[in-house]
Protein backbone atom coordinates (compact mmCIF):
# COMPACT_ATOMS: atom_id res chain seq x y z
CA UNK A 1 0.00 0.00 0.00
CA UNK A 2 1.23 3.51 -0.71
CA UNK A 3 0.09 6.61 1.09
CA UNK A 4 1.39 10.11 0.44
CA UNK A 5 1.10 13.02 2.84
CA UNK A 6 1.37 16.33 1.06
CA UNK A 7 2.71 18.56 3.84
CA UNK A 8 4.00 18.60 7.38
CA UNK A 9 0.57 19.44 8.79
CA UNK A 10 -1.16 16.43 7.23
CA UNK A 11 -2.59 13.65 9.32
CA UNK A 12 -0.64 10.50 8.44
CA UNK A 13 -2.12 7.04 8.96
CA UNK A 14 -3.87 8.08 12.16
CA UNK A 15 -0.99 10.21 13.45
CA UNK A 16 -1.73 13.81 14.36
CA UNK A 17 1.64 15.13 13.15
CA UNK A 18 4.39 14.03 10.78
CA UNK A 19 6.76 13.93 13.78
CA UNK A 20 4.56 11.24 15.33
CA UNK A 21 4.58 9.32 12.07
CA UNK A 22 8.38 9.51 11.93
CA UNK A 23 8.82 8.33 15.52
CA UNK A 24 6.28 5.49 15.22
CA UNK A 25 7.61 1.95 15.69
CA UNK A 26 5.83 0.48 12.67
CA UNK A 27 8.58 -1.91 11.54
CA UNK A 28 9.26 -0.04 8.29
CA UNK A 29 12.75 0.78 7.07
CA UNK A 30 13.14 4.50 6.46
CA UNK A 31 14.71 6.13 3.40
CA UNK A 32 15.31 9.89 3.42
CA UNK A 33 15.30 11.17 -0.17
CA UNK A 34 17.14 14.50 -0.46
CA UNK A 35 18.75 16.60 -3.18
CA UNK A 36 18.78 19.90 -5.01
CA UNK A 37 15.80 21.25 -6.94
CA UNK A 38 15.08 19.41 -10.20
CA UNK A 39 17.66 16.75 -9.34
CA UNK A 40 15.20 13.94 -10.14
CA UNK A 41 14.26 12.67 -6.66
CA UNK A 42 10.53 12.39 -7.24
CA UNK A 43 11.04 10.94 -10.72
CA UNK A 44 13.14 8.17 -9.18
CA UNK A 45 10.44 7.44 -6.61
CA UNK A 46 7.74 7.31 -9.29
CA UNK A 47 9.71 5.10 -11.68
CA UNK A 48 11.01 2.58 -9.13
CA UNK A 49 8.04 2.22 -6.79
CA UNK A 50 5.00 3.44 -8.73
CA UNK A 51 5.89 2.07 -12.19
CA UNK A 52 5.63 5.39 -14.00
CA UNK A 53 7.21 5.51 -17.44
CA UNK A 54 10.46 7.53 -17.41
CA UNK A 55 9.11 9.77 -20.17
CA UNK A 56 6.03 10.62 -18.09
CA UNK A 57 8.22 12.07 -15.34
CA UNK A 58 8.92 15.07 -17.57
CA UNK A 59 5.46 16.35 -16.59
CA UNK A 60 5.85 15.98 -12.81
CA UNK A 61 5.59 19.12 -10.72
CA UNK A 62 8.52 19.91 -8.43
CA UNK A 63 8.14 18.68 -4.86
CA UNK A 64 7.01 21.71 -2.86
CA UNK A 65 6.48 20.08 0.56
CA UNK A 66 7.55 17.00 2.45
CA UNK A 67 5.86 13.84 1.13
CA UNK A 68 5.87 10.56 3.03
CA UNK A 69 5.23 7.38 1.07
CA UNK A 70 4.63 4.03 2.78
CA UNK A 71 5.37 0.93 0.73
CA UNK A 72 4.21 -2.59 1.58
CA UNK A 73 5.01 -4.70 -1.46
CA UNK A 74 5.66 -7.94 0.42
CA UNK A 75 6.87 -9.28 3.74
CA UNK A 76 10.43 -8.00 3.30
CA UNK A 77 9.92 -4.75 1.36
CA UNK A 78 8.34 -2.55 4.02
CA UNK A 79 9.52 1.03 3.54
CA UNK A 80 8.73 4.55 4.62
CA UNK A 81 10.22 7.04 2.14
CA UNK A 82 10.48 10.74 2.97
CA UNK A 83 10.72 12.83 -0.21
CA UNK A 84 11.96 16.28 0.81
CA UNK A 85 11.59 19.39 -1.37
CA UNK A 86 14.66 20.25 -3.40
CA UNK A 87 17.30 22.08 -1.38
CA UNK A 88 15.36 21.53 1.84
CA UNK A 89 16.62 23.80 4.62
CA UNK A 90 16.44 22.10 8.03
CA UNK A 91 17.21 25.40 9.75
CA UNK A 92 13.77 26.85 8.97
CA UNK A 93 12.37 24.86 11.94
CA UNK A 94 9.33 23.60 10.05
CA UNK A 95 10.46 20.08 10.91
CA UNK A 96 12.62 19.04 13.86
CA UNK A 97 15.84 17.47 12.50
CA UNK A 98 15.94 15.21 15.57
CA UNK A 99 12.68 13.61 14.43
CA UNK A 100 14.16 12.99 10.97
CA UNK A 101 17.65 11.72 11.77
CA UNK A 102 17.46 10.28 15.30
CA UNK A 103 16.01 6.93 14.27
CA UNK A 104 17.89 4.43 12.12
CA UNK A 105 17.53 5.29 8.43
CA UNK A 106 19.33 5.62 5.11
CA UNK A 107 19.94 9.00 3.52
CA UNK A 108 19.64 8.85 -0.27
CA UNK A 109 21.05 12.07 -1.71
CA UNK A 110 20.52 12.77 -5.42
CA UNK A 111 22.98 14.95 -7.39
CA UNK A 112 22.21 15.86 -10.99
CA UNK A 113 25.52 15.50 -12.81
CA UNK A 114 24.14 17.42 -15.82
CA UNK A 115 23.84 20.67 -13.87
CA UNK A 116 27.41 21.78 -14.57
CA UNK A 117 28.40 24.45 -12.05
CA UNK A 118 25.15 23.89 -10.16
CA UNK A 119 26.38 20.50 -9.04
CA UNK A 120 28.83 22.30 -6.72
CA UNK A 121 25.84 23.88 -4.95
CA UNK A 122 24.32 20.41 -4.68
CA UNK A 123 27.56 19.09 -3.20
CA UNK A 124 27.55 21.89 -0.63
CA UNK A 125 23.93 21.06 0.24
CA UNK A 126 24.93 17.41 0.67
CA UNK A 127 27.74 18.42 3.03
CA UNK A 128 25.31 20.51 5.10
CA UNK A 129 22.97 17.52 5.41
CA UNK A 130 25.86 15.16 6.22
CA UNK A 131 27.12 17.46 9.00
CA UNK A 132 23.66 17.80 10.53
CA UNK A 133 22.75 14.13 10.27
CA UNK A 134 26.12 12.92 11.57
CA UNK A 135 25.85 15.25 14.56
CA UNK A 136 22.49 13.74 15.49
CA UNK A 137 23.06 10.10 14.53
CA UNK A 138 26.57 9.00 13.46
CA UNK A 139 25.26 5.53 12.53
CA UNK A 140 23.14 6.74 9.59
CA UNK A 141 24.13 5.23 6.26
CA UNK A 142 24.43 7.57 3.28
CA UNK A 143 24.08 6.76 -0.42
CA UNK A 144 24.83 9.36 -3.09
CA UNK A 145 23.12 8.92 -6.45
CA UNK A 146 25.09 10.73 -9.16
CA UNK A 147 22.03 10.92 -11.34
CA UNK A 148 21.03 11.48 -14.97
CA UNK A 149 24.01 9.50 -16.23
CA UNK A 150 22.27 8.74 -19.51
CA UNK A 151 23.68 6.77 -22.42
CA UNK A 152 25.47 9.62 -24.13
CA UNK A 153 27.35 9.82 -27.40
CA UNK A 154 30.89 8.47 -27.37
CA UNK A 155 32.36 11.97 -27.67
CA UNK A 156 30.81 12.96 -24.33
CA UNK A 157 32.06 9.99 -22.30
CA UNK A 158 35.27 11.71 -21.21
CA UNK A 159 33.35 14.78 -20.04
CA UNK A 160 30.88 12.59 -18.15
CA UNK A 161 33.62 10.63 -16.43
CA UNK A 162 35.39 13.85 -15.47
CA UNK A 163 32.20 15.34 -13.95
CA UNK A 164 31.50 12.16 -11.97
CA UNK A 165 35.10 11.97 -10.77
CA UNK A 166 35.03 15.63 -9.74
CA UNK A 167 31.81 15.26 -7.72
CA UNK A 168 33.14 12.21 -5.85
CA UNK A 169 36.50 13.82 -5.22
CA UNK A 170 35.06 17.06 -3.82
CA UNK A 171 32.73 15.16 -1.46
CA UNK A 172 35.40 12.76 -0.20
CA UNK A 173 38.05 15.45 0.26
CA UNK A 174 35.67 17.77 2.11
CA UNK A 175 34.50 15.03 4.45
CA UNK A 176 38.12 14.08 5.15
CA UNK A 177 39.11 17.70 5.73
CA UNK A 178 36.30 18.17 8.26
CA UNK A 179 37.16 14.84 9.87
CA UNK A 180 33.60 13.60 9.57
CA UNK A 181 33.38 9.84 9.97
CA UNK A 182 31.01 9.63 7.00
CA UNK A 183 31.61 7.14 4.21
CA UNK A 184 28.96 7.56 1.50
CA UNK A 185 28.36 4.90 -1.12
CA UNK A 186 28.23 6.29 -4.66
CA UNK A 187 25.96 5.03 -7.45
CA UNK A 188 25.75 6.17 -11.08
CA UNK A 189 22.07 6.13 -12.05
CA UNK A 190 19.52 6.92 -14.72
CA UNK A 191 15.78 6.32 -14.80
CA UNK A 192 16.09 5.33 -18.46
CA UNK A 193 17.92 2.06 -17.80
CA UNK A 194 18.38 -0.57 -15.10
CA UNK A 195 20.98 1.36 -13.08
CA UNK A 196 18.44 3.07 -10.81
CA UNK A 197 16.85 -0.31 -9.97
CA UNK A 198 20.22 -1.87 -9.17
CA UNK A 199 21.15 1.10 -6.98
CA UNK A 200 17.90 0.90 -5.01
CA UNK A 201 18.30 -2.85 -4.74
CA UNK A 202 21.55 -2.35 -2.85
CA UNK A 203 20.11 0.50 -0.77
CA UNK A 204 17.03 -1.48 0.27
CA UNK A 205 19.13 -4.59 1.03
CA UNK A 206 20.97 -2.63 3.71
CA UNK A 207 17.63 -1.90 5.38
CA UNK A 208 16.46 -5.55 5.43
CA UNK A 209 17.52 -7.22 8.66
CA UNK A 210 17.07 -10.70 7.18
CA UNK A 211 19.33 -10.03 4.17
CA UNK A 212 22.28 -12.05 5.48
CA UNK A 213 20.06 -15.09 6.10
CA UNK A 214 18.55 -14.79 2.64
CA UNK A 215 22.04 -14.56 1.15
CA UNK A 216 23.11 -17.73 2.95
CA UNK A 217 20.02 -19.56 1.69
CA UNK A 218 20.71 -18.45 -1.88
CA UNK A 219 24.39 -19.42 -1.63
CA UNK A 220 23.39 -22.87 -0.40
CA UNK A 221 20.95 -23.22 -3.30
CA UNK A 222 23.68 -22.21 -5.78
CA UNK A 223 26.19 -24.68 -4.35
CA UNK A 224 23.80 -27.63 -4.35
CA UNK A 225 21.88 -27.07 -7.60
CA UNK A 226 24.49 -26.15 -10.24
CA UNK A 227 23.05 -22.65 -10.37
CA UNK A 228 25.29 -19.87 -11.71
CA UNK A 229 23.47 -16.95 -10.04
CA UNK A 230 20.36 -16.60 -7.89
CA UNK A 231 18.28 -13.60 -6.82
CA UNK A 232 15.19 -12.93 -4.73
CA UNK A 233 13.17 -10.20 -6.46
CA UNK A 234 10.36 -7.95 -5.33
CA UNK A 235 8.03 -8.57 -8.27
CA UNK A 236 6.29 -5.19 -8.03
CA UNK A 237 9.26 -2.83 -8.03
CA UNK A 238 11.70 -5.27 -9.67
CA UNK A 239 14.43 -4.57 -7.16
CA UNK A 240 16.26 -7.61 -5.84
CA UNK A 241 16.36 -7.88 -2.06
CA UNK A 242 19.06 -10.56 -1.89
CA UNK A 243 21.51 -12.48 -4.04
CA UNK A 244 24.10 -15.21 -3.45
CA UNK A 245 27.72 -14.42 -2.57
CA UNK A 246 29.24 -15.27 -5.96
CA UNK A 247 31.17 -12.59 -7.84
CA UNK A 248 28.90 -12.78 -10.88
CA UNK A 249 26.71 -9.69 -10.80
CA UNK A 250 25.71 -8.72 -14.34
CA UNK A 251 22.47 -10.63 -14.79
CA UNK A 252 20.08 -8.12 -13.24
CA UNK A 253 18.63 -6.85 -16.52
CA UNK A 254 18.04 -10.38 -17.80
CA UNK A 255 16.24 -11.42 -14.61
CA UNK A 256 14.16 -8.24 -14.61
CA UNK A 257 13.07 -8.94 -18.19
CA UNK A 258 12.07 -12.48 -17.16
CA UNK A 259 9.70 -11.06 -14.54
CA UNK A 260 8.16 -8.83 -17.21
CA UNK A 261 7.65 -11.87 -19.46
CA UNK A 262 5.86 -13.83 -16.73
CA UNK A 263 3.59 -10.91 -15.78
CA UNK A 264 2.79 -9.97 -19.40
CA UNK A 265 1.98 -13.53 -20.47
CA UNK A 266 -0.05 -14.03 -17.30
CA UNK A 267 -2.12 -10.97 -18.11
CA UNK A 268 -2.88 -12.34 -21.56
CA UNK A 269 -4.03 -15.77 -20.38
CA UNK A 270 -5.55 -14.92 -16.99
CA UNK A 271 -9.30 -15.00 -16.46
CA UNK A 272 -9.25 -11.24 -15.90
CA UNK A 273 -7.98 -10.67 -19.44
CA UNK A 274 -11.43 -11.68 -20.71
CA UNK A 275 -13.24 -9.11 -18.58
CA UNK A 276 -14.95 -6.32 -20.39
CA UNK A 277 -14.16 -2.69 -19.75
CA UNK A 278 -11.71 -0.02 -20.72
CA UNK A 279 -7.95 -0.22 -20.25
CA UNK A 280 -8.06 1.80 -17.05
CA UNK A 281 -10.34 -0.77 -15.44
CA UNK A 282 -8.02 -3.59 -16.43
CA UNK A 283 -5.08 -1.74 -14.86
CA UNK A 284 -6.92 -1.86 -11.54
CA UNK A 285 -6.58 -5.65 -11.38
CA UNK A 286 -3.90 -7.16 -9.17
CA UNK A 287 -0.67 -8.35 -10.71
CA UNK A 288 -1.33 -11.87 -12.04
CA UNK A 289 1.18 -13.55 -9.74
CA UNK A 290 0.52 -16.26 -7.16
CA UNK A 291 1.90 -19.47 -5.65
CA UNK A 292 1.70 -21.32 -8.99
CA UNK A 293 3.46 -18.62 -11.02
CA UNK A 294 6.71 -19.64 -12.65
CA UNK A 295 8.64 -19.88 -15.87
CA UNK A 296 11.51 -21.70 -17.56
CA UNK A 297 13.14 -19.51 -20.18
CA UNK A 298 15.67 -21.16 -22.49
CA UNK A 299 18.13 -18.84 -24.19
CA UNK A 300 20.32 -19.13 -27.26
CA UNK A 301 23.55 -18.92 -25.26
CA UNK A 302 22.90 -22.35 -23.68
CA UNK A 303 21.58 -20.86 -20.45
CA UNK A 304 18.26 -21.53 -18.75
CA UNK A 305 16.51 -19.07 -16.45
CA UNK A 306 14.17 -20.44 -13.79
CA UNK A 307 11.61 -18.25 -12.03
CA UNK A 308 9.59 -19.48 -9.06
CA UNK A 309 7.23 -17.82 -6.60
CA UNK A 310 8.60 -18.02 -3.06
CA UNK A 311 6.23 -15.73 -1.15
CA UNK A 312 3.65 -13.03 -1.73
CA UNK A 313 5.06 -10.98 -4.64
CA UNK A 314 8.54 -12.41 -4.14
CA UNK A 315 10.27 -14.37 -6.90
CA UNK A 316 13.31 -16.64 -6.90
CA UNK A 317 15.17 -16.14 -10.20
CA UNK A 318 18.02 -18.54 -11.02
CA UNK A 319 20.34 -18.62 -14.01
CA UNK A 320 22.03 -21.91 -14.88
CA UNK A 321 23.65 -23.63 -17.81
CA UNK A 322 21.53 -26.01 -19.85
CA UNK A 323 22.75 -29.47 -18.89
CA UNK A 324 20.90 -32.73 -19.65
CA UNK A 325 22.60 -34.34 -16.65
CA UNK A 326 20.88 -32.01 -14.17
CA UNK A 327 18.41 -33.89 -12.00
CA UNK A 328 15.16 -31.97 -12.46
CA UNK A 329 13.55 -33.70 -9.51
CA UNK A 330 16.39 -32.67 -7.21
CA UNK A 331 16.24 -29.11 -8.59
CA UNK A 332 12.52 -28.83 -7.89
CA UNK A 333 13.08 -30.26 -4.41
CA UNK A 334 15.74 -27.63 -3.70
CA UNK A 335 13.42 -24.88 -4.96
CA UNK A 336 10.68 -26.14 -2.65
CA UNK A 337 13.11 -26.33 0.28
CA UNK A 338 14.22 -22.75 -0.36
CA UNK A 339 10.62 -21.57 -0.42
CA UNK A 340 9.94 -23.34 2.87
CA UNK A 341 13.05 -21.79 4.46
CA UNK A 342 11.96 -18.29 3.37
CA UNK A 343 8.53 -18.88 4.90
CA UNK A 344 10.14 -19.92 8.20
CA UNK A 345 12.44 -16.89 8.14
CA UNK A 346 9.46 -14.63 7.52
CA UNK A 347 7.48 -16.19 10.37
CA UNK A 348 10.36 -15.68 12.82
CA UNK A 349 11.38 -12.14 12.07
CA UNK A 350 9.05 -10.09 9.86
CA UNK A 351 6.55 -7.73 11.55
CA UNK A 352 2.89 -8.31 10.78
CA UNK A 353 2.19 -5.41 8.41
CA UNK A 354 -0.68 -5.38 5.90
CA UNK A 355 0.27 -6.37 2.35
CA UNK A 356 -1.65 -5.01 -0.61
CA UNK A 357 -0.34 -5.31 -4.12
CA UNK A 358 -1.59 -4.47 -7.56
CA UNK A 359 -1.80 -1.47 -9.85
CA UNK A 360 -4.17 1.49 -9.61
CA UNK A 361 -3.06 4.29 -11.86
CA UNK A 362 0.57 4.67 -10.84
CA UNK A 363 0.07 3.47 -7.25
CA UNK A 364 0.32 -0.10 -6.01
CA UNK A 365 -2.79 -0.56 -3.89
CA UNK A 366 -5.14 -3.37 -4.92
CA UNK A 367 -5.56 -6.65 -3.04
CA UNK A 368 -7.37 -8.80 -5.59
CA UNK A 369 -6.26 -12.43 -5.96
CA UNK A 370 -3.76 -13.14 -8.71
CA UNK A 371 -3.89 -15.77 -11.42
CA UNK A 372 -1.18 -18.20 -12.44
CA UNK A 373 1.11 -18.92 -15.34
CA UNK A 374 3.80 -21.40 -16.14
CA UNK A 375 5.60 -20.74 -19.39
CA UNK A 376 8.48 -22.28 -21.31
CA UNK A 377 9.60 -19.31 -23.40
CA UNK A 378 12.44 -19.48 -25.89
CA UNK A 379 14.61 -16.56 -26.87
Amino acid sequence: IMQTYEDAASVASGYETVEQSLSAEDGRARLLLLGAKRSGKTSILQVVFQKMSPHETLFLDPTSALEITEISNNAFVQLKILDFPGGYDFSDKKLNPEAVFKKDASIVFVIDQQDGQEDLAAVEHFLDVARLAHGINPKLSIDVLIHKVEAEAETYHDDLNERVRHIRQVIIEQLREERLNVHPTFHLTSIYDHTIFEAFSKIVQNRISQMSQLEKLLSGLVENSRVEKAYVFDVISKIYIATDNSDLDHFYELCSDAIDVVIDVSRIYSDESDSKGDEKEKENHALPYDAKSGAIIRMENNYVLHLREVDSYLALVCLMKSDPLINRGLLEYNFASFKKAVAELKARSVPNLPLRCGVMGNTVTSSRPATRTRDDTRQ
